[in-house]
């Protein structure tokens, strides 16, 4: 479902599920690709991708969701929530700088996901990214609206959590979502150009891992009381 590939020190971690929803297999094997990743010595960063053309991430597993019995190869139902929300809370703490590309559609869960790199590169052309709960009936957690608000504009928050929009390459770039915009073809190259710049950065695990703990965890020094990553590990505590 993942693949991992290294040139340099660039780790290029391509997803290759078709849509590449999220249930908690495909957790759990990101997990252990994330493993591999922070294990490594020396200058290193991630650029996460696509192997499809249409979509980064189309959210969440929904017919494994509604009726996970069907689906016994997608994981526990019952650890899911609590296991994806320390995985996000593991990505926007990764201990090296990290890049998405997004290629095609990231609608919800996948949104997150690509909201939790430091560097977010999406194609010009096809593809939104969209936090859709309120369009397909769901409630967007606390610790979500947390991430998202650390990460936007307020006026781009209320956007788009509380209107659903659809935010294009071009769109996106405006609203300050995404750092740059590229063809399909020149995408993942973009995205592994930026990683080796910045993989200097990713040296020194400790210190790179403890700033975004500073920004984002228990007390974070941009929020009130907790940051997203803090209150990603611990969603049990936040109602909706």
């Amino acid at each position: 479902m993942i693949n991992l590939e290294r040139k340099g020190d660039v780790f290029t971690m391509t997803l290759d599920s078709e849509e590449n929803r999220w249930n908690t297999s495909f957790v759990r094997e990101l997990n252990e690709i994330l493993d591999d990743v922070v294990n490594s010595t020396g200058p290193a960063a991630l650029v996460t991708a696509s192997a499809s053309e249409k979509f980064f991430s189309n959210g969440l597993d929904l017919g494994w969701i509604q009726n996970p019995q069907d689906f016994p190869a997608a994981g526990d139902r019952e650890v899911f929530a609590s296991e994806f929300m320390h995985l996000m809370a593991r990505l926007i703490t990764l201990p090296m700088p990290s890049i998405c590309a997004v290629n095609g559609h990231a609608f919800g869960a996948g949104f997150m996901a690509a909201m939790c790199h430091d560097v977010r590169l999406m194609r010009q052309d096809r593809g939104f990214m969209c936090a859709n709960e309120l369009e397909i009936g769901m409630t967007i957690p606390t610790p979500e609206l947390a991430l998202f608000r650390h990460k936007m504009p307020r006026h781009v928050f209320h956007k788009t959590v509380q209107l659903a929009h659809r935010w294009s390459g071009p769109d996106a770039l405006q609203a300050g979502l995404v750092d740059g915009v590229s063809s399909l073809d020149g995408l993942l190259e973009l995205a592994q150009k930026r990683a080796a710049e910045l993989a200097p950065l990713g040296a020194n695990r400790r210190n790179f891992g403890d700033q975004k703990e500073r920004l984002y965890g228990e007390n974070a020094a941009i929020n009130e009381v907790h940051g997203p990553a803090h209150m990603l590990r611990n969603a049990h505590l936040y109602g909706h």
